[in-house]
């Protein structure tokens, strides 16, 4: 059975910097799309990065610049680099793998960034 698991989420203060990382257990196959989204209190989900199968990637324009995800396959674990970061983005964050049947989801990470 496949689970997500992320972690590395907490409380920073404008302009600080956290990483989240999300990692896998289990086998996971066919890998099509690997993601990060948010969801902030009363607002829909939403998509904050991607990193499909050939390693293009493509970032929400909120956060184009500012964050970076990338994956080590060794870890099977997939992470989220966030800097500069502001009150906007204060959201629970979840990352999100989708094979060719399947799709995972992470139970979410809580990142607050305030003064």
């Amino acid at each position: 059975q496949v689970q997500l698991v992320e972690s590395g989420g907490g409380l920073v203060q404008p302009g600080g910097s956290l990483r989240l990382s999300c990692a896998a257990s289990g086998s996971i196959f066919r890998i099509y799309m690997m993601g990060w989204y948010r969801q902030a209190p009363g607002k829909q989900r939403e998509l904050v990065a991607t990193l499909n199968s050939i390693g293009r990637t493509n970032y929400a324009d909120s956060v184009k610049g500012r964050f970076t995800i990338s994956r080590d396959n060794a870890k099977n674990t997939m992470y989220l680099q966030m800097n500069s970061l502001k009150p906007e983005d204060t959201a629970v964050y979840y990352c999100n793998i989708v094979t060719v049947s399947e799709n995972y989801w992470g139970q979410g990470t809580q990142v607050t960034v305030s003064s």
